[in-house]
């Protein structure tokens, strides 16, 4: 049998790994990703946004509660410099999963894209609410802003 420190130790363990995440910084669903969805992703890693933008466009079509998919999307989006169709994609992320770090952490860029700084702050206070204790996500969003700010 188990002691409940043993147990509790396991639990903690569990919901900070990192595997309960996928790659769009959403929770995953154990599903497997749509072909579309991982050339996508391709695509990204290539700065190939606009191949990445029509790849993403069918699986929100065929799929689109896929929180992952509308976060990659808004990505592609904004760094087109297509801001308010951006928008749309990650508030479309995050009306599916409110606590999409991938998405709070973009919007929060995609803010400072626009010079809406207390935005991205308004962001990065949601994502220390999603974050158990610490994420990438966080700290990334932080040191953007203070970047943006003049801070090192």
């Amino acid at each position: 049998m188990f002691s409940r420190a043993t147990m509790i130790a396991a639990v903690v363990c569990l919901c900070a790994s990192p595997s309960v995440y996928s790659a769009g910084g959403g929770k995953s669903s154990g599903a497997a990703k749509p072909s579309e969805y991982k050339q996508a992703v391709k695509a990204i890693k290539k700065d190939n946004y606009p191949a990445a933008i029509g790849l993403l466009r069918k699986v929100v079509d065929k799929d689109p509660e896929n929180a992952d998919a509308w976060n990659y999307l808004g990505y592609s989006l904004r760094n087109l410099q297509e801001f308010d169709d951006a928008l749309v994609a990650y508030e479309t992320a995050l009306q599916i999963e409110p606590d999409h770090k991938g998405a709070l952490e973009y919007l929060g860029e995609l803010f400072l894209n626009t010079g809406q700084p207390e935005k991205a702050r308004m962001q990065l206070q949601k994502l220390d609410d999603a974050c158990l204790f610490s994420c990438k996500e966080f700290r990334m969003l932080k040191k953007k802003i203070a970047g943006y700010e003049g801070g090192p």
